[in-house]
């Protein structure tokens, strides 16, 4: 698929969904803030947009501002909703992950490809009461968008520091860190990384119809590590104050390129084949919910007619 063969995204806006210690990105110009009511709640916070090059970004505070909800309290339904209502195409999401292998130091990055969901209290769709939709996860992550991200991290790392490109990200439910044995387990299991976000967002993005792609700063080995303490809130948060820094300079340089480049996702047309319920027989009120998902297959629901 081709920019051409989807000329919506000339339009289109990045955004960005910070993690635990990004709370905002430094670099943006003219920037403002909106606060914006969905069919599923309200955000995590207000959305800050500002331009990078020739591109808005859209920036929303994962936790809140003040990181006040939990993994499991995130309005991730309301945060995807109000991207996709900005107009937002691509997303990057910055998190903090623990590592499950050796190579994988404290203070380097990963680009994952694939997922493994240890989830259990999580909204995992937008299609329900009524309605019906399959899209397909088998690569959960946009292998363009991850493309550029990798390429871009990989040119800014400082000596000593790595961007691995490709691996597992296990998403568990927390807030608590694993146990010894769940650690283990996961590295059995063949698992790179572990956080407790991306999954959930990486789901409803494509069912968005928004192309996804994680900055996974690793900040510590979990637990499983012999040579290393247990993970700690102090430690983690001190190894993301040193990845910050690092984290905005990719972020900006990688939406320099997004502006130049425009990349095409099939995560951009993820609904195309994947609506099983005629809309006819979908509740007026789940049509409204998710209409701006659907308008382009189905038309624009207009409520009046259809009481």
């Amino acid at each position: 698929m081709n920019q051409s063969d989807y000329p919506i995204l000339d339009e289109a806006r990045l955004g960005v969904i910070g993690g635990s210690g990004l709370y905002e990105i430094n670099g943006l110009k003219d920037t403002k803030e909106l606060e914006i009511d969905t069919p599923f709640g309200k955000p995590s916070d207000s959305l800050r947009i500002g331009k990078v090059a020739d591109i808005e970004v859209v920036f929303l505070a994962r936790h809140g501002r003040h990181h006040t909800f939990t993994p499991t309290e995130i309005p991730y339904q309301a945060n995807i909703w109000a991207l996709r209502f900005l107009k937002v195409r691509w997303i990057i999401s910055p998190s903090a992950v623990g590592s499950l292998k050796e190579q994988v130091r404290p203070l380097d990055m990963v680009v994952p490809d694939q997922f493994i969901d240890r989830t259990h209290q999580r909204p995992l769709t937008f299609f329900s009461d009524g309605a019906v939709a399959h899209v397909t996860m088998a690569d959960p992550f946009c292998q363009t968008l991850s493309r550029l991200l990798a390429d871009e991290g990989e040119s800014l790392m400082p000596e000593g520091r790595q961007l691995h490109k490709g691996g597992t990200y296990l998403a568990m439910e927390g807030p608590a860190f694993s146990t010894r044995a769940e650690s283990n387990l996961y590295r059995n299991w063949g698992c790179t990384i572990i956080g407790m976000t991306n999954h959930t967002e990486a789901r409803l993005a494509r069912e968005a119809e928004i192309a996804y792609a994680s900055l996974a700063m690793a900040t510590d080995y979990d637990c499983w590590h012999e040579g290393h303490e247990n993970v700690t809130v102090e430690q983690v948060i001190e190894n993301l104050r040193t990845n910050a820094e690092l984290a905005n300079k990719i972020l900006i340089s990688t939406a320099k390129k997004i502006s130049a480049l425009k990349p095409s996702s099939v995560a951009h047309q993820a609904l195309k084949n994947g609506l099983m319920t005629a809309k006819e027989k979908v509740p007026p009120t789940t049509r409204m919910k998710i209409d701006l998902f659907t308008n382009p297959y189905w038309g624009k629901f207009k409520y009046s007619e259809d009481k």
